[in-house]
């Protein structure tokens, strides 16, 4: 073993660190680093639409130098939804001139969060927009039929967010909505509105929207475009019929876009959504669909605890109300469609 004979204590060249080999960097530029750039010239703005990938920014809000950016998403921000609503911190280029385009690099925390999946075992959520505080859903009295559990759904989906749910019934000259608007006649919360062909109530609907930012849903056909085209001169939100054969709308709405009303009271923003014919609550805390049915609440604080509030829950005060003859027709319709939900859920 001579190699061990040769290895001198004395010599502390052995471990001079200089001897060290160390690989040049072919790039000559400095190593990556987690560090990211605080941004502390970003402006604040209102995402009024996106458009794959791109996104439209209106800075300046009501200021008179007021303009819209287009903007795309930075490489920290991979990862993170953008939605219609979000307030987007914004650098780069933000005049806003032909041929610009500026960077997205963060988000401001969010009042609401208006939110769907797929179906009610779906775990995975689509955001639709942010930052709205009330949620107007339309639904049509015929032409399509309008779907009362649709609403409820809705409703579960507003509430559960913090946002405000408004109604609006059109097409009531083709059919009396009295019928299904009693399924919600207990809702005292809930601001009802109706709408035929010669008689659209666009003062009172308006006067509803000042000061707030209020997102229009409902199933496609029932004239969702139409109102805000009448609400909005110059939308020019398309607008289509409802087949003959199914009883379906066309959609016609293909993208989320953010609209400025102005009311002769006020202003305030429309965020048109395109139609849907479901509207899945996998995301909603099952805990969280009873305070939707307002209605049916305080009814259920006579129930024992943990109980399910489901048909077969034993001395369930809901059920016991029901069997007694202690709710209204409207109660007990809505207690239906309130206990079809739980049991998806239960499943």
């Amino acid at each position: 073993m001579s190699w061990l004979t040769d290895f001198d204590d004395d010599d502390e060249s052995d471990f001079d660190e200089s001897d060290i080999r160390v690989r040049p960097n072919p790039k000559a530029n400095r190593p990556r680093t987690k560090r990211r750039p605080a941004h502390e010239d970003a402006v604040v703005g209102r995402v009024i639409a996106v458009d794959r990938g791109r996104y439209t920014v209106l800075l300046a809000e009501d200021r008179p130098d007021e303009r819209t950016v287009l903007a795309s998403r930075a490489r920290e921000m991979r990862g993170t939804a953008i939605v219609n609503g979000d307030r987007a911190r914004v650098v780069g280029d933000t005049s806003g001139a032909d041929g610009t385009l500026a960077r997205i690099v963060g988000i401001e925390e969010r009042t609401s969060l208006l939110r769907r999946s797929a179906d009610d075992t779906d775990q995975v959520e689509r955001v639709i927009v942010a930052n709205a505080d009330q949620m107007l859903i339309v639904v049509a009295a015929a032409d399509p039929e309008p779907r009362a559990r649709l609403v409820d759904r809705y409703l579960v989906a507003a509430l559960d967010a913090g946002i405000a749910p408004l109604l609006v019934v059109t097409k009531a000259d083709l059919a009396d909505p009295a019928a299904f608007l009693s399924h919600f006649t207990d809702l005292d919360d809930l601001q009802v509105f109706t709408s035929s062909r010669d008689e659209v109530p666009l003062a009172e609907i308006g006067a509803a929207l000042v000061g707030h930012t209020t997102v229009f849903v409902g199933h496609s056909g029932v004239g969702k475009s139409t109102l805000v085209n009448a609400l909005v001169p110059g939308a020019g939100r398309a607008t289509g019929h409802v087949n003959d054969v199914t009883g379906r709308g066309r959609h016609t709405s293909s993208s989320t876009i953010s609209l400025r009303f102005r009311g002769a009271d006020g202003s305030g923003w429309v965020i048109d959504t395109p139609g849907v014919r479901s509207f899945g609550l996998g995301h909603v805390n099952p805990a969280n669909i009873l305070k939707s049915f307002t209605d049916l609440e305080g009814i259920a604080e006579n129930c024992p605890r943990g109980c399910t509030h489901l048909p077969d829950a034993p001395d369930c005060a809901l059920n016991e109300a029901a069997t007694d003859g202690e709710m209204t027709d409207a109660q007990r319709a809505r207690l239906e469609s309130l206990q079809r939900l739980l049991e998806t859920f239960e499943h």
